[in-house]
């Protein structure tokens, strides 16, 4: 009787501590080199959301001159007829000049159209 249960588990087949560490292992490999891909394609869509913000904010400066003749000293002068809301990325500078500038989430300060 004893004999029999030793070679039932001598038989008994299964993955070894070794072989599920190693598996763990690749996997948090695989994992970091994945993260650190994603993170480029995260930079890359925050430049372009500055520079259509930046673009947006052009054309409306524009529509804003033909409309007054003068050019906009704030964003919150083109708020109401010519932009939907501030972009907070954008800041517009002497003669309509339009710029990007940094805030806590986007850093467009050295977006350029």
């Amino acid at each position: 009787m004893l004999t029999q249960i030793r070679s039932a588990l001598r038989n008994e087949n299964g993955f070894t501590l070794i072989e599920l560490l190693m598996v763990i292992v690749i996997l948090g490999i695989l994992s970091g080199i994945v993260v650190f891909a994603v993170g480029g394609i995260t930079d890359k869509g925050d430049i372009a959301a500055c520079k259509a913000d930046l673009s947006t904010v052009a054309t409306a400066e524009e529509a804003f001159y033909a409309q007054t003749g003068a050019y906009a000293t704030t964003i919150a002068q083109m708020v109401p007829g010519f932009l939907h809301s501030d972009p907070g990325t954008v800041a517009i500078g002497a003669n309509g000049a339009v710029s990007g500038k940094d805030t806590a989430t986007r850093k467009c300060a050295a977006v350029t159209l």
